[in-house]
This record gives structure tokens, sequence and C-alpha cells, in this order.
């Protein structure tokens, strides 16, 4: 067999490969979205859930799960920004910077189920926060910081070293080029990053069964207080998410519609994703040409 022909064979089972890959994923979101999308409509998306009776809705599971989002990037993206300058820009090859990035691979290796049970015993039972929304914030943190500071130090690696001598050679200290020069070159390598870890953390369930809790109390949304247990912005109550309550309905759900229901909130939560995933990476783009004028 010639070298050439070996290519073309090499070539074509690469193709093959990957072409299965995306049947599979194709396949799997028609099947989702065929099956979901025509159960999608503004009071499925708005109303409350209901228990034993048909018609009823994902608002408050929706919302929750959203806001279970935000916080849990307002704790995790800090702490992984500042882990990924630290291993990208100032450790040095060492037996600690070693054991650093294994306990991020071992931490990113636990299963989601661990993650919760740890949440329960240290946020829920420990630290007598009960099941509530920041105990589950807290534990998809631990679920997520291993992938996002993973992610953020591979976009640093992606910049130039030249540019890092030029920041230096302007006279710019060394911190000053991180934030000024590897920065914001990274900007869309750490956007998608938070992106991947953010559709992670939004289809989330079993972590936050143990800690945020399988019930979605009645929400005053008059009340903006965060102190007040029945605000929607307190982070103290109890916080039935969307991927929770698809595993809820498809688990113990014994309302008529049942079906129904999960088949739709399961199209939205994919939907969520692709439109946060594909939104996100075109702010990411568009911040990248304005700050490089690239």
């Amino acid at each position: 067999m010639s070298t050439k022909t070996a290519d073309h064979i090499a070539t074509g089972v690469l193709r093959v490969m990957a072409g299965i890959i995306v049947i599979i994923l194709l396949g799997l979101l028609g099947y989702i979205l065929v099956q979901g999308v025509p159960q999608i409509s503004w009071h499925f998306l708005t109303s409350p859930s209901k228990a034993f009776t048909a018609g009823g809705g994902i608002g408050i599971q929706l919302f929750n799960s959203f806001y279970l989002l935000i916080l849990a990037l307002i704790i995790s993206i800090p702490i992984s920004l500042g882990a990924g300058i630290f291993l990208s820009e100032y450790a040095k090859p060492s037996r600690t910077t070693d054991f650093f990035r294994t306990s991020i691979e071992i931490l990113s290796s636990l299963p989601s189920v661990v993650v919760g049970l740890f949440g329960f015993l240290v946020f829920v039972l420990q630290f007598k926060m009960g099941f509530s929304i920041l105990s589950g914030a807290l534990a998809l943190t631990v679920f997520n910081l291993p992938l996002l500071t993973r992610n953020i130090e591979d976009a640093f690696h992606q910049v130039s070293f030249a540019q890092r001598e030029g920041g230096l050679a302007l006279g710019l200290s060394r911190w000053e080029t991180v934030i000024h020069v590897v920065v914001p070159e990274a900007l869309p390598g750490i956007i998608s990053g938070v992106v991947l870890s953010a559709g992670r953390v939004f289809g989330e369930a079993a972590a936050l069964i143990y800690t945020a809790g399988q019930s979605a109390p009645a929400l005053d949304f008059t009340n903006w207080n965060p102190a007040n247990i029945s605000s929607p912005l307190s982070p103290f109550r109890p916080a039935e998410t969307l991927a929770v309550h698809i595993w809820k309905i498809n688990s113990e759900g014994i309302q008529p519609d049942a079906a129904a229901i999960s088949a739709g909130a399961s199209a939205v939560l994919i939907l969520a994703v692709l439109l946060f995933n594909f939104g996100a990476r075109f702010i990411g783009n568009k911040l990248h040409k304005k700050i490089t004028a690239a």
C-alpha cells in the first residue's frame, strides 16, 4: 500500500468517526427538540408547576436554574481566574505545581453524586445552611472550579509569549502585562471556558438534589428583599432547578401530563444551553475585536 493510499484511508476513517459523533449529537438534540418544542408556550414558561393536576409549568424552576447559575459563576469565576493566572503566569515547574494540577484533575473526575453528598455533609449539615440555593451554589462551585480553572489556564497558554515580551519591553510590570495584554488576548478563550462550565452547571441535577433540595415553594415576585425567605432573590430558600424537576417528574411524577412536561422542560433546558453558548461566543468575539482592535 502506498503512502498516499494509506493517508486517504486514515482520513476517511477519521471523517467517519467525526460523522458518527455529529450524527449521535444531532439525533439526540433532534429527538429532544421534536418531542419538547411543541409543548413550549408562554404559559408553560411562566406558570408554576402542579403536583397532582395537569396544566403546570416550569416558571419557578426556570428562574431557580438561572439564579443558581449566576450565584455559582459569581463565586467560581474570580477563584478560577486567579488560579488560572497563577498556574499560567507565575507558577514554576515543581512538585508543588504538579501536585496542584493533579488535585485539579482528581477534583474534576469526581462524580457529581459524590460532590452532592460532600455538599450535603459540609454545607447543609456542618455549616447549617440547610437545603438552600447557597448550599447548591457552593456545591456547584466545587463541581465547577476544576473545569473552569483548566479552561482559563489553557486560554492563557494560547497567548503568544512574544506579546508578554512586548508588554515587558514597554516598561509594564509582570502584573500589568497580565492584566493589560494577556487577559484581553485570552478573553475569548476565557469566555468560552465560562460558557462550557455554565452549560455543565445549568444541566446539573445530582449535586443539587442533596444541597438545593427538591421542592419549589411559591415565590412572591413583588418582594425583592434577599433577606426575606419568600423573595425570589433569597439565597437561603430551597430551590428545585429545571434539571432536578425533570428528574423528579420522570421518577415520581403523577401528573396526567407528566410526559409532556418532561419533554417540554428538557427542550427548554437544551435550548437555554445552546442559546447561552452561541450568545456568549458571539459576545466573546466582539469583545476580542474591540479590545485588541483585531
